[in-house]
């Protein structure tokens, strides 16, 4: 696991040994880079369930003004931590539920939590809250997304092997 661009390009982050956490592919990552690059310099961003810190430390190094990173996992802020002793930026780190972790508005949203739960769709709830207008919520899973969120619309789905990013934007 890698920093694709900027700053830190290049930079090895420290990754969960073992296959019970689940980091978002270098491939996955760069392309879900490509379709946000514009949206990311002086961007708040929140890492919701930031596992290492893979996406939002991409963000820093990406020229992102605020990075949120929150794990209700002490062993995740401890790698976490970890990887942002290399880098430098703005950045808060909480531990708790993902339920109360946000305040304010942002303008990218990651919402990559453990596959087999069902906290991602509570999170969409939250998100729409604080969501800046023209920002973006990405949700990473294992299928693609059906439903509805009140306050949130699907604009783009793409699938990469078995991970599905589903990006999301407010209603008007």
């Amino acid at each position: 696991m890698r920093v694709i661009s900027g700053k830190y390009r290049g930079l090895t982050l420290a990754e969960f040994k073992g296959s019970n956490v689940r980091p978002t592919a270098d491939r996955v990552k760069e392309s879900l880079f490509n379709i946000l690059s514009v949206r990311v310099v002086g961007a708040r961003v929140s890492d919701m369930f930031c596992g290492s810190g893979n996406l939002g430390i991409e963000c820093l190094s990406r020229g992102a003004a605020f990075v949120h990173f929150n794990d209700i996992s002490k062993d995740s802020i401890a790698l976490l931590k970890k990887n942002l002793s290399r880098i430098e930026g703005n950045y808060k780190i909480t531990r708790g539920d993902f339920s109360v972790c946000l305040s304010g508005e942002y303008d990218l949203i990651f919402i990559d939590p453990p596959y087999a739960s069902d906290a991602g769709a509570k999170a969409l709830e939250i998100c729409a809250r604080h969501l800046s207008d023209n920002g973006v919520a990405v949700y990473e899973r294992d299928r693609s997304f059906a439903g509805q969120t009140d306050g949130l619309e699907l604009f783009d789905e793409r699938k990469y092997g078995r991970t599905y990013l589903s990006f999301f934007k407010r209603t008007k």
